[in-house]
């Protein structure tokens, strides 16, 4: 019996995750009440506070069941000591994040509320600086494989690599938010895979 309402519990958690992220899709996040994802998800307003403190807390739980696996996934990418290319280790991370995009209309999902239906005011301020923090941190790791490059003599002559990893990270986070909102799939959607490999081979000898 306790199993079992362990696991509506989780049922009901999960719904309400799900509603949250639809209606952010519609109405944007500030425009967003507890009442109308209680609606979405056919719960009181009590349920979703039995769950979670505040909306912010929501938009977290809904964020960090996409967000951070990306992250995890560019460790185990980036970071492989002994690669035999480290630029080629680059490419495929960006190619990687698009292709999970294309593939997890989830992922998709939450990447549009978070990139162009969310205003970073007021509350979700601190939302916005936790997002800054983990750019620099994955500007870090890209720099770090960069440097293995250089090292390697695959960069051309010249080029600094924590300066190339600014680049790259600027680069991709443009083209995540014009592939984003390029709803019908007609442009940056179609042109993401030549835009990488052209990034790329800027940086190549």
């Amino acid at each position: 019996m306790v199993r079992k309402t362990k696991e509506n519990a989780e049922l009901t958690r999960q719904a309400i995750i799900h509603a949250a992220r639809a209606v952010f899709l519609v109405r944007g996040v500030s425009r967003t009440t507890m009442e109308h994802i209680a609606a979405e998800a056919g719960v009181t307003r009590g349920a979703i506070y039995w769950h979670f403190k505040n909306k912010i807390d929501l938009f977290h739980a809904m964020r960090e069941q996409v967000f951070l696996p990306l992250i995890d996934r560019m460790d185990d990418t980036l970071l492989v000591e002994g690669s035999d290319s480290p630029l080629r280790n680059i490419e495929n991370f960006l190619m990687g994040t698009i292709q999970i995009l294309n593939e997890s209309i989830e992922t998709r999902q939450i990447y549009e509320i978070m990139m162009i239906k969310c205003e970073y005011v007021e509350d979700f301020s601190d939302v916005l600086q936790q997002i800054i923090s983990n750019c620099s941190g994955i500007t870090a790791k890209i720099a770090l494989t960069y440097e293995r490059a250089r090292l390697k003599g695959e960069l051309k002559e010249g080029l600094n690599p924590e300066q190339l990893a600014q680049d790259t990270n600027l680069f991709f986070t443009g083209l995540l938010h014009m592939w984003v909102k390029d709803a019908s799939g007609t442009r940056f959607r179609q042109q993401a895979a030549d835009l990488i490999r052209f990034h790329m081979q800027l940086r190549a000898k």
